[in-house]
Parts: structure tokens; sequence; C-alpha cells
């Protein structure tokens, strides 16, 4: 492999059994002795002849829809599972945040697993103690610093997990959406991190539904798709690539248990329809629609649980954002969230939509939610042979076209 080189990833393919017990503890063995012979496994295979390489200093974004095969690829990479066929050169030293927790000891301390993840990564102590203040800052667990990790909430694990792994100097660092665990003004310091890092001219792969945050951050992007890679290039050209595939659709349930018990509200399903709830995905630019969000409120809270909705163009850039601006809900149950986007609004073209919710207190301090970049609607141009949209060599420029009061009067009219 030559050294420019970071990552080459050749015929890479993994197969679960399913229906098979996967561990291989004597509870686990005893269990499978005891199970109907009629029950047959079934083969699923997560990734299929995946080939491509990563140079150094490369920022990747890999993206793809629930099942893709996205942190699957990841967790080969980290050495956490072994690929069934293919092989996958690493040339560098591998840091990775996958899950909430992955690289720590539960009973060993934040300082502890501090100097573990180091030694993981052939750092010297001195050279750990070095970047230890700095990673304890960042974290903002320093109050818990010589507390057992496993006494820490969802959100401290995370807060410390990335603090390590982007501050102990990887070659190459390899990150899943855990980042939707934590807060927002934490995520925003993860991505400014990010960032930094890549600048620094360390390879980096992403796994996020946030094609915004894909679009600032990653040079290029891998489209993943059951387990197949559909392409690989630049960022824009694979993320429009991702919305004209169909993969990101107008209807989303979400059938994964994907929230720990530390949150407090967990997303069910979400789409979008018109005003008389058809669902459908394709709406014209004078017609009204709705996103709405399905969610329940898994604990009772003292702050109000409020639902935002986010848009992103084919670019990956934010259009706008919106907040439900009425009294949210804070006691246990199952809620329906829904936001009415008015005709002559918006200008026509490809838009995802990101649902959140989030646990608001005073401080603005936003507790556990989940962040989902799942919907896709597009915006069709009622007037496809209007000369005045074509006078500008195609669709009229801008995120959106709002039917304004605008009038046109004679000067001597005016008194």
């Amino acid at each position: 492999m030559s050294n420019d080189v970071a990552i080459r990833i050749k015929n890479l393919g993994k197969k679960y059994n399913i229906g098979k017990e996967k561990d291989d503890n004597f509870r686990a063995t005893l269990v499978n002795l005891f199970k109907k012979s009629s029950t047959k496994d079934e083969e699923f295979w997560a990734l299929k002849n995946v080939s491509f390489e990563v140079k150094k200093g490369d920022v990747i974004g890999i993206i793809g829809k629930n099942g893709a095969g996205k942190s699957t690829l990841l967790k080969i990479l980290s050495q956490i599972t072994k690929p069934t066929k293919g092989y996958v050169e690493i040339n560098g030293r591998v840091a990775s945040l996958l899950e909430v927790g992955t690289g720590f000891h539960s009973e060993l301390t934040g300082r502890e697993n501090i100097y573990l993840n180091g030694t993981i990564l052939g750092m010297t102590r001195h050279e750990v103690k070095s970047k230890f203040d700095e990673i304890v800052d960042f974290s903002g667990v320093g109050k818990f610093i010589d507390t057992p990790v496993k006494q820490y909430s969802s959100g401290m694990h995370v807060r410390l997990a990335f603090a390590v792994a982007a501050h102990l100097e990887p070659e190459i660092l390899l990150i899943d959406e855990v980042l939707a665990v934590g807060d927002v003004g934490f995520q925003k310091k993860c991505l400014g991190k990010m960032d930094e890092v890549s600048k620094s001219g360390r390879t980096i792969l992403f796994v996020s539904h946030n094609m915004g945050a894909v679009a600032s951050l990653c040079n290029r992007a891998i489209l993943l798709h059951k387990g197949n890679l559909l392409n690989h290039g630049e960022t824009t050209k694979i993320i429009s690539q991702y919305f004209n595939s169909g993969q990101a659709s107008y209807y989303f349930e979400n059938d994964e248990n994907d929230f720990s018990e530390k949150m407090h509200s967990v997303l069910t399903c979400a789409y979008v329809c018109s005003t008389n709830h058809e669902k459908k995905g394709k709406f014209y630019v004078n017609e009204d629609f709705k996103v709405c969000v399905e969610y329940e409120i898994i604990e009772e809270v003292d702050a109000p649980i409020v639902v935002s909705l986010r848009f992103f163009n084919e670019q990956g850039e934010c259009v706008f954002l919106c907040l439900a601006n009425e009294v949210q809900p804070k006691a246990k149950g199952k809620y329906i969230a829904e936001c009415k986007i008015p005709k002559n609004f918006l200008n026509d073209g490809l838009l995802s939509v990101s649902v959140a919710s989030a646990t608001y207190y005073e401080t603005n301090y936003v507790k556990n939610y989940f962040y989902k970049d799942v919907l896709m609607v597009e915006i069709i141009d009622v007037l496809h042979d209007n000369p005045m949209r074509y006078s500008y060599g195609g669709p009229f420029p801008g995120f959106i076209r709002p039917n304004l009061d605008f009038k046109v009067r004679s000067i001597n009219s005016i008194k």
C-alpha cells in the first residue's frame, strides 16, 4: 500500500446469521440446545463486495439510510468485528467513537480510561498527561473524572469518549452518529473539533444522517445501500445522488431500539403529507403540506420536550429551522407534532428533513433528544414553462421564493 493511502478496502463482505444465538457463553449454548430444530437460520449480508481507498488527510462522509451497512463498516475498520470475506489495510493509528461506552472499561474511572485509551493508541503516559487537562476541559466532566464510568449518563459517556478520541491525536478517526446522543451545544463543539482535526491532516471517516454536517466537513463521501457501495466521490454529488436515489423517503417508521434508557423521548415515525393527510413526497410550489412527527415521552420530565424540524437542500445547506411555538408536553405518553408548510414559500427542488426532540430548560440546556435526518420532499414548480424561470438558466435562485405583497404603482398615483 502506497504511503499516501490511509485505508484500502477490497471486496469486503460481512454476513450475519439471523436467528442464531451470537453469544458463545455457557448460557447461550444451553439455549441453542433446547431450541426447536425447525428453526432455520437466515443469512443476511450487511456488506457485499465493498471496495474503495481513502487517502491520508481525506475527510469521508459515509451516508445511506438505516440498514445500509454504515456502522458495520466502521466496526470492521475498528476491529470490533471481523469481515466474512475481503480484506482491509490500515496505515496509521485508529481511534473510534462508535457506540456509547465503546473503548471504556465500566469499572474504571474517567481518569483511568483516558490513560487506558492512550495506551491502546500506543502513546506514552507522558504524552497522555500532556493532553489530559485539555481532554477533561473539553468533555466538561471534570467533577466526575475520578468516578467509575458505569455511573456516567449516556451524555457524559459521549462527551468524554469524543474528547479522548479527538485529542489523543490518532492518525485515523472513525466516528459514528453516536454524537446525536449529546446535547446541541456539545454537538456543535464536536463538529468544530472535527473540522480542526481534519485541517491538521488527519484522516476522518464520519457516519451521519446530518447532510449539512457531511457537506460542511467532508471533502468526499461514500453512498451505501443495503450493503452495497452505490458510489463514492465529491461530497455534493454523492449527497445529491442520495436524495435522487429514493433512499430518503417521505415516510419513516422507527423499528430500531436506537435510544438509551437515559433519553426522555423516542421517535416513533415521521412523514410528509397533504393537508388532508395523504402521505406523499411531491408537492407543487403553490400547495400547502405538512410534516408530522409521532413520538413517545418515555420519562416524565420537569421541562417541556420540544420537537423541531430542519430542512436541507441537495448541497446539504440548511434552508430553515422551525420549532413548535406552543406549550409542549412533559408527561409520559404518545404525541404527534404537526407543522404546516405554507404554499408559495419554498423554492422548487429536493429537500431533506431532519426531525428532533429536545428537553429544554430555562437555561436552554438540552438534556436528551433524538435526531434523525429521515425524510425527503420534492417541491415542483407549478409553471415549468414560465419564461422568467428559465431566464435565470434554470430554477429561480435562492432557498425560498415567498409570494409577498409586491405592488407596482405609478408615482403620480401616490398622494
